[in-house]
């Protein structure tokens, strides 16, 4: 797997060239075939058992040039803008990746934003842990990083139970004063810092001076990453009275394992009889869009998803009315009211709380989707009260390929809900498209807890109907950075349905 980007550094804008350039090469077709003429062509072809498959790996020789064409051909194929795809010299390209990376549209959205900001690669043996466990290296927690240039500010946004995070004390609010001994705040060796951040393989150790929520006493921690479990679904409960009706949870990833959590989750609350219900997602970055579907059903109940949308693909003007990946004709993603067997029973019916509105609590994180959750619920008329900051805008999604070991991230359709809506490019944003407020990510207190700032806000909408002034944020988008690999940024189409 590719290392995470620095979240230190600055992010430098990929500059490309439009000439075309890639038509008359010697050795490279001028016509682009279909992709089953290159695929599995292998500089290095694999040898025995597919485990995703259970049969044997597909992989002949072939070269580099090989996994070049097949990439060239399956973007020309399935990419959502592939008209606006750059006619790159495909023989300047070493790897097939520097040449995959390169190969995307560069239009820039209303806001000023690149238009595809979800193109990456994995090694697949590195996807299919991390995908169906949530499995990575590190040391259990998730960090916000408050400016990326000095006077840099580092905080801990939440932990991972039974991680080495959790085991050194560390919890939401910790401020990072040095990471083995250079200054977070104005250090000029970003190399360590980085290196201490995002530890690039298990059993690195390293140390940080830190200073934990509501304390005036700096303590050095040392930390050792090990390969952390994710748990996607945490801290579920009702508040204290006089929201002791409202339940609360915080849900980080749609990975496989949150399937039977988020079932147990909302079986939980249930039957301890709540009305309302607050989501947490500011920090929750996507996965199979098939939990999604299931988690609304969940919120809403059949009366109102019997027969509705959840979300409805649109692939490129070369398959309008199928599913260019399965074959089968274009039928919405329904509101899926039976476990898939992700992690939960497959079959299993679901519980439901039947609610008309949802409080969700969201940050420049939440995306995917996570966003269609909001917007699937929306698209039959619940109410979706979103309390925080703009969302990252994502409608777009896509089925990962795999091809000689590495598994293709590209964009390849956008979804809309029940009413034919799926323009956010550029986020969801509080009282917008959607009731709520604008209110700050709060690092001085615990998530659930009812005094941290975006729930408290929810709190008070739901007594008042409206947002507290004292809640109100200067901007609507978060000013901490919430670094994540970009696979839990996205909506993942399996073949489940």
């Amino acid at each position: 797997m590719r290392r995470v980007a620095s979240i230190l550094r600055p992010v430098l804008p990929l500059i490309l060239s439009l000439a075309a350039c890639g038509d008359n090469l010697e050795g490279v077709p001028g016509t682009i075939e279909p992709p089953s003429a290159y695929e599995g062509r292998c500089a290095a072809p694999r040898k025995g058992i597919d485990p995703t498959t259970g049969e044997d790996y597909v992989d002949v020789g072939g070269s580099v040039l090989d996994e070049k064409l097949w990439i060239r051909s399956w973007t020309n194929d399935l990419y959502l803008w592939y008209q606006e795809v750059p006619d790159l010299d495909i023989r300047s390209y070493q790897t097939p990746v520097d040449y995959f990376d390169d190969l995307k549209t560069q239009a820039i959205t209303p806001s000023g934003k690149p238009k595809d900001q979800f193109h990456f690669t994995y090694t697949t043996s590195d996807w299919v842990a991390l995908s169906e466990s949530g499995v990575e290296a590190g040391y259990g927690l998730q960090w916000a990083l408050i400016n990326r240039s000095p006077p840099r500010k580092l905080l801990v946004a939440y932990v991972e139970p039974g991680s080495p995070a959790a085991a050194a004390n560390l919890d939401r609010g910790a401020q990072v004063q040095t990471i083995d001994g250079v200054d977070v705040a104005n250090g000029s060796d970003v190399n360590t810092l980085n290196n201490g951040i995002s530890p690039a393989a298990v059993n690195e150790t390293h140390t940080f001076v830190v200073l934990d929520r509501n304390s005036t006493t700096p303590r050095t921690v040392k930390l050792t990453s090990a390969s952390i479990t994710s748990v996607p679904v945490q801290n579920v409960h009702t508040l204290p009275a006089p929201n002791d009706k409202v339940g609360y949870l915080l849900f980080n990833d749609h990975i496989a394992t949150a399937e039977k959590a988020l079932v147990d989750a909302v079986t939980k609350l249930r039957d301890m009889g709540i009305t309302d219900l607050v989501i947490d997602i500011r920090y929750n970055g996507g996965g199979y869009l098939d939990i999604a579907a299931e988690l609304a059903y969940m919120v809403a109940g059949p009366t109102v998803t019997s027969g509705k949308t959840f979300e409805q693909e649109r692939f490129n003007d070369k398959y309008p009315t199928r599913d260019p990946v399965t074959g089968h004709p274009l039928t919405p993603v329904p509101f899926v009211d039976k476990a898939l067997g992700f992690s939960a029973t497959a079959g299993q019916a679901l519980p439901h709380l039947g609610l008309s509105r949802v409080f969700v609590l969201t940050g420049s994180g939440t995306c995917s989707a996570s966003e269609a959750v909001m917007n699937g619920l929306a698209g039959v008329d619940v109410d979706v009260i979103q309390i925080g900051s703009t969302t990252c805008g994502k409608p777009y999604g896509f089925y990962p390929a795999d091809n000689c070991g590495t598994t293709y991230f590209a964009i390849q359709f956008q979804g809309v809900n029940q009413k034919g809506f799926g323009d956010y490019a550029d986020g969801f944003i509080p009282g917008g498209k959607l009731h709520g407020c604008v209110v700050a990510d709060d690092f001085t207190h615990g998530l659930g807890d009812p005094a941290e700032g975006r729930l408290a806000a929810a709190l008070a909408y739901r007594a008042n109907g409206t947002c507290p002034a004292t809640f109100a944020a200067p901007v609507a988008r978060d000013t901490a950075v919430i670094p994540k690999p970009l696979w839990r940024q996205n909506r993942i189409i399996t073949h489940r349905r």
